[in-house]
């Protein structure tokens, strides 16, 4: 059993990536990065079908995560989260083009280090 929380909490980890990737994308593809306010920009993103699938996908991985919490140790679940960064950071890279830099890989290698020393002590 706790090998499946594992598996559904690093499912949970990549919706949440997948979502801050389509809201970004939809953010972009909106205009919204150029709006003069903070109201226009709320507004423009309201109109984005990715930033809606974004906010979908967010609120699935939040309410897998409930289950996730509901089966494993906070302290061995929440760590799993900062998986995300690596995620994010190489999606962003590879599918929204952002710039690659030795030291985001550096900090996420000291992230999965940090996750794997707690994975071992679960």
């Amino acid at each position: 059993m706790k090998s499946i929380a594992l598996g559904l909490a690093l499912f949970c980890v990549l919706l949440s990536s997948a979502a801050q990737l389509a809201m970004k994308r939809g953010m972009a593809a909106s205009g919204a990065t150029s709006a003069a306010d903070v109201g226009s920009t709320y507004l423009q993103a309201l109109g984005s079908p990715l930033v809606w699938l974004g906010l979908v996908l967010y609120g699935a991985s939040a309410v897998l995560w409930l289950w996730v919490l509901s089966r494993l140790d906070v302290s061995v679940a929440y760590p799993l989260v900062s998986l995300g960064f690596v995620v994010t950071l190489a999606l962003g890279v590879w599918w929204l083009g952002e710039p690659f830099s030795w030291l985001r890989v550096a900090g996420c290698t000291l992230i999965v280090v940090g996750v794997s020393l707690l994975a071992l002590d679960a």
